[in-house]
């Protein structure tokens, strides 16, 4: 027995079932048996008896000779709260938005030291340089990720501060002193603005989402071609959409019985 089919040998089912889903994203979201073996780390064996198992639950699709993800945990994926009560709650504000700016609108929440992108509205002007819905966004380098950020505790900043914030763009903050600089000007206006750090030529303002208790929960953005994006222009409807999803949302009470 390898080194490897030994490592392998001492995890659960669910550790290797979590190896194999976390091959995938939104670059590899159709994977053969070797490119999956390759990114998920696991033996070949492993990974071929690991994934059959996984066809029949559901939890992987195989139309043909590629694995992807299967249909089973899509459907349970619209049951966490963070899909249903604040997608729900926060909807009719993106679309209200999406007709007013006729950008490209986001909702987006903290996942780690990322953000994760919960829904979002393109309508007649989609930009496949976008992140689609499920994908995961660099905190620092994000409208999004910079507005509930500019909210949260030490303790989150200090975390993504951590992980590293790479160059992505000739624009893209890359030091601790310059993100907390730009976080601690947030609430004084009430907007995030991001200018070209993520992608080049594409710009976004984004405000917070507060739960009841007033705890920043997500935030709503518009994004699209820097020379459209403007924060006097498109923050007031912004800041408007992020207010009324605020009030809206009201977290699901858990059932003590």
């Amino acid at each position: 027995m390898s080194p490897a089919e030994r490592d392998a040998g001492s995890l659960g089912g669910l550790d290797r079932a979590a190896a194999i889903l976390g091959a995938f994203d939104e670059q590899h979201r159709e994977l053969s048996l070797a490119a999956l073996v390759a990114r998920c780390g696991l033996p070949r064996s492993t990974t071929h008896r690991t994934a059959d198992k996984m066809l029949r639950l559901g939890w992987l699709d195989k139309p043909a000779d590629r694995y992807r993800v299967g249909n089973r945990i899509f459907e349970l994926s619209g049951l966490a709260p963070v899909r249903h009560q604040l997608r729900e709650s926060a909807l009719p504000y993106l679309q209200d938005l999406h007709h007013a700016t006729r950008l490209t609108v986001q909702l987006g929440v903290l996942s780690g030291t990322q953000v994760l992108l919960v829904e979002k509205i393109t309508g007649h002007r989609p930009m496949p340089m976008l992140s689609q819905v499920g994908a995961l966004l660099p905190a620092y380098c994000s409208a999004l990720g910079m507005a509930i950020l500019a909210y949260s505790d030490e303790d989150a900043v200090r975390a993504v501060v951590d992980a590293g914030m790479p160059r992505r763009t000739p624009r893209t903050m890359t030091t601790a002193t310059a993100l907390r600089r730009e976080l601690a000007a947030i609430p004084d206006r009430g907007l995030a603005v991001e200018r070209e750090e993520g992608n080049i030529g594409i710009s976004c303002v984004a405000a917070p989402i507060f739960d009841p208790l007033g705890a920043v929960v997500a935030a709503v953005s518009v994004t699209g071609p820097a020379a459209l994006v403007r924060a006097d222009r498109a923050g007031p409807a912004v800041r408007l959409a992020a207010a009324a999803t605020s009030r809206a949302f009201r977290p699901a009470e858990r059932d003590h019985r």
